[in-house]
């Protein structure tokens, strides 16, 4: 039986996004997802084809949404430490704006599926040391740009704002207040010597 010529894709993406972001990885099985979607299981493989497929693709829609996308836009004339100030107070704000306290939706699926599930894990650790190398490279930048000193502590550093990016994203789940997030954040930045008002 092939898909029902109602049936949408993108919504079915988003659909899926917010049903992981909220339950998991394990907890979507097919069968949810499917009844969830008012499609049959072998519609859903007809358009999605796996179960880690469909993951993928909502993965891919929740990256483009975060508030941390930013980093990537970065261009060669940013200015990188207000960047990285805006997006972490952003951060708190999004979190703490989220009625039903999910975090991030990445850092779920790390914790749920890094060293348990293949290729998923592989697929989440290899975002996160993306993410810290990403940040590096930016820190790089924000030196040559005589923002900050070169201390030759950029790869430490940023492992240290990915932890950050991390803890806020578990924080927020308990600690649902956007200016206690931002207190938690700033402390971190300016110990860091990244953070100027």
């Amino acid at each position: 039986m092939g898909r029902p010529s109602k049936f949408d894709r993108e919504q079915a993406i988003e659909l899926a996004m917010n049903e992981i972001w909220k339950n998991g990885f394990e907890a979507c099985s097919v069968k949810a997802i499917s009844e969830k979607l008012g499609i049959t299981r072998s519609s859903f493989y007809n358009a999605f084809e796996s179960r880690e497929a469909l993951f993928r693709e909502a993965l891919e829609l929740y990256f483009g949404r975060t508030p941390d996308r930013v980093l990537s836009q970065a261009d060669p004339d940013t200015r990188i430490i207000p960047l990285l100030t805006e997006m972490f107070r952003d951060i708190c704000r999004v979190r703490a704006q989220d009625a039903q306290a999910r975090g991030c939706m990445a850092v779920n699926c790390v914790a749920e599926l890094v060293g348990v599930n293949e290729p998923l894990g592989p697929m989440l650790e290899n975002a996160v040391l993306g993410s810290v190398a990403r940040i590096q490279r930016l820190l790089c930048q924000a030196a040559a740009n005589s923002e900050i000193e070169d201390t030759g502590d950029f790869r430490d550093k940023a492992l240290a704002l990915q932890n950050l990016l991390i803890g806020l994203s578990v924080m927020c789940k308990v600690v649902r207040c956007e200016e206690d997030l931002w207190a938690v954040a700033r402390q971190t930045l300016d110990g860091l010597g990244l953070y100027k008002e």
